[in-house]
């Protein structure tokens, strides 16, 4: 019996996670969404910090490693890129969704 490639095996916990994302996050009733929002945005100011330390990477002292830097400093920078349209993105929805339950002008 052969084993599994690895990165078939991480392909489908991927996919796998994907459906779940899906189905959990279409499932959670208007109410719960904004402080849902408010918690996946807490998420992605950690990764922002954790992209800007991978941007921000560097060779240890006497060695050269050039081409993972490279790799290190632009995953870093797309993963801060896309953390911070998903935080500006979900304060928008918070926005939004509290703005539902505010009371309109000129109604008794």
């Amino acid at each position: 019996m052969e084993a599994v490639d690895p990165t078939v095996f991480r392909l489908a916990i991927f996919v796998l996670a994907i459906f779940v994302g899906y189905y959990v996050v279409w499932s959670v009733t208007p109410a719960l969404h904004t402080p849902l929002m408010a918690v996946t945005n807490a998420i992605s100011s950690v990764i922002i910090v954790g992209a800007l330390l991978a941007a921000a990477a560097h060779a240890p002292e006497g060695l050269t490693a050039g081409a993972s830097v490279a790799v290190s400093k632009g995953a870093g920078a797309v993963a801060a890129a896309l953390a911070a349209v998903n935080i500006f993105g979900g304060f928008l929805v918070t926005q939004r969704m509290l703005a539902m339950y505010k009371k309109k002008e000129g109604r008794a």
